[in-house]
C-alpha cells in the first residue's frame, strides 16, 4: 500500500473521530446541569481529531522509510533470489523490474530473473501492507479512544488544541533551522576529511587549482587545490561586476516607482521588471553566451584590445546583474514605500526639494531594506552556476581583466560532484571543502546586513 493511500485513510480515521467528538460533546453539553461546557464542542472534536491524525502521520512517514527496505529483504531471502547477481546495479535493476510489475507500474519484466520474482514481491507487499492497515488501525483506535475519554464538561479542550497547534507551529519553524544545522554539519565533516589529505593553508591561499579525479588519493599533490582563483573570480564577477549593473538600476528602478512614476506606468513597469526575476537562469546563460559575450568580444577587437576571449567575465558579469535587478528593485521599492508620509510631509513642508526629500530623508529611513535587497542580492549572484558556465567558462583564473574567461565557487562545486569520481577523493572532497567556505562568506554578509539594518533602525526609530 503507498503512503498516499495510508495517509488518506489517516485522513478519514481523523474525520471520523471529529465528528465523534463533536456528537459526544453535544450530548455533553445537553446532559450538563447548567447546558455548558468548559470550551466548544468544536474544540474537543479537534482534540479527538488531532490525537488521531498526528500519531497516524508519524507512523506514515516512518512506515514509509522502513516498509521498501523490509519488502526487498523479504524478497532477497526467497529462493527465487538466489540466482541473483551478488551486488550491483544490475542486481538493483532486476528489483526494480519485479516491483514494477508486481505494483502494477509496468505491464511485463524484460529481464528473465526479474520473472520469478514477481510473484514475492506480491506477497511481500500483501503482508506488509496488510502490517501497515493494522497498525494504522491499532493506533487510531488507541489514540482517539484515549483522547475520546477524556471529554468532560469541564474538559479544557481549547487549551489543549491551542497547545497543540502550537508545538505544531514550533516545529514548522524549526524546519529551515534543522535544515540549516544539517547541511553546516555534513559541510564541515567532509572539509575535515578533506583538509586530512591537504593543507588548509594550501587550500585558502593557494593560487593555482586544477584538482585530477585520476591523481593517487593516498598522496595529493597539494599544490594544485589552491583555490585563491575560485575565490576572486565568485568575487570579481557575483560581487563587483554584477552589483555594479544590479544596485544603481535597482536602486533607480525603484525610486522612480515610488516616487515619480503615476499609478497607470506603475502598474506596468513593475510586474514587467520582477519577471526578470523568473526568467531560467539557463535562458539568462544562452543569452549570455551566443549575444552578450560576442559582442563584447567584438567592441574589445574594436577598441584595439589583443586576442580577447569569446567567454568572458564581464559577459556573465552584466548578464548577471540584470539578472537580480529584481531582488534590489523589489525590495528597495517595498522599503521606500514603507516610510511614513509623515516624514516626506515634513520634509517637503521645510522646503527640501523632491530630490533633497528622496536623497537625505526617504533613501536612509529604507536603508535597511535597501541593505536586505543587496544582501539577498549578492547572495542570489555568488550561488549562480549556469551563466557562469555558459558565458565565463570553467577555467580557473587569477586575473584583473575582465575579458578574460573565469570561474567561480559554485560552477567547480558543480565540476567535482558531477561524473563517476570517488567520494574518497581529495578532488570530490574539495567540493564539500568550497561549499563550506561559501557558506562562512555568506553567512558573514548576513552578519554584516543584521549590523546595518540595527544601526539604522535605532537612528530612525
Amino acid at each position: 500500500m503507498s503512503p498516499t493511500i495510508l495517509l488518506l485513510l489517516a485522513l478519514g480515521l481523523g474525520l471520523a473521530g471529529w465528528l465523534a467528538a463533536r456528537a459526544r460533546a453535544w450530548t455533553l453539553r445537553r446532559e450538563s446541569a447548567d447546558g455548558r461546557l468548559s470550551s466548544l464542542p468544536t474544540y474537543h472534536a479537534w482534540y479527538v481529531a488531532l490525537w488521531i491524525v498526528l500519531p497516524l502521520l508519524a507512523f506514515v512517514a516512518l512506515w514509509s522509510a522502513i516498509a521498501p527496505g523490509l519488502i526487498s529483504q523479504a524478497v532477497l531471502s526467497s529462493p527465487a533470489a538466489a540466482d541473483l547477481p551478488a551486488f550491483g546495479f544490475q542486481r538493483q535493476t532486476i528489483l526494480n523490474e519485479a516491483r514494477a510489475v508486481a505494483t502494477g507500474a509496468a505491464p511485463a519484466v524484460f529481464n528473465p530473473q526479474a520473472r520469478d520474482l514477481v510473484e514475492p514481491f506480491r506477497d511481500a507487499l500483501s503482508y506488509y501492507n496488510t502490517i501497515g492497515i493494522v497498525v494504522t488501525l491499532l493506533i487510531a483506535f488507541l489514540a482517539g479512544t484515549w483522547a475520546f475519554l477524556r471529554l468532560k464538561p469541564d474538559f479544557a479542550a481549547r487549551t489543549r488544541v491551542e497547545r497543540i497547534v502550537m508545538a505544531i507551529l514550533l516545529a514548522a519553524s524549526l524546519v529551515a533551522i534543522l535544515t540549516t544545522i544539517g547541511i553546516l554539519a555534513s559541510l564541515i565533516f567532509e572539509t575535515v576529511r578533506f583538509f586530512g589529505m591537504v593543507s588548509p593553508i594550501d587550500f585558502l591561499f593557494g593560487t593555482h587549482w586544477g584538482p585530477d579525479p585520476m591523481a593517487n588519493p593516498d598522496n595529493p599533490d597539494a599544490s594544485r587545490y589552491g583555490a585563491i582563483p575560485l575565490f576572486w573570480g565568485t568575487l570579481f564577477i557575483g560581487a563587483i561586476i554584477a552589483m555594479i549593473v544590479a544596485i544603481p538600476l535597482g536602486l533607480m528602478s525603484a525610486i522612480y516607482l515610488t516616487q515619480y512614476a503615476n499609478p497607470r506606468v506603475r502598474s506596468w513597469v513593475k510586474p514587467a521588471l520582477e519577471i526578470l526575476a523568473g526568467v531560467p537562469t539557463v535562458v539568462y546563460g544562452y543569452f549570455a553566451a551566443l549575444t552578450i559575450a560576442p559582442a563584447i568580444r567584438d567592441l574589445a577587437i574594436d577598441l584595439g584590445a589583443s586576442n580577447p576571449s569569446s567567454e568572458s567575465a564581464l559577459a556573465a558579469g552584466l548578464v548577471m546583474g540584470v539578472m537580480i535587478i529584481p531582488f534590489v528593485s523589489s525590495m528597495a521599492d517595498d522599503s521606500i514605500a514603507a516610510v511614513p508620509q509623515s516624514m516626506r510631509d515634513g520634509s517637503l513642508a521645510m522646503g527640501a526639494t523632491t530630490n533633497e526629500t528622496i536623497r537625505r530623508v526617504l533613501v536612509p529611513a529604507a536603508l535597511p531594506g535597501i541593505v536586505a535587497g543587496v544582501m539577498l542580492a549578492i547572495s542570489r549572484a555568488i550561488g549562480e552556476t549556469m551563466i557562469v558556465v555558459m558565458a565565463a567558462s570553467t577555467a580557473a583564473n587569477l586575473s584583473g581583466n575582465p575579458l578574460e574567461s573565469m570561474t567561480t565557487v559554485t560552477v567547480q562545486i558543480v565540476a567535482m560532484l558531477t561524473g563517476e569520481g570517488s567520494f574518497d577523493h581529495p578532488a570530490t572532497l574539495s567540493a564539500f571543502a568550497l561549499g563550506f567556505v561559501l557558506f562562512m562568506v555568506t553567512l558573514g554578509l548576513n552578519f554584516v546586513a543584521l549590523r546595518v539594518v540595527k544601526r539604522y533602525r535605532e537612528a530612525y526609530e
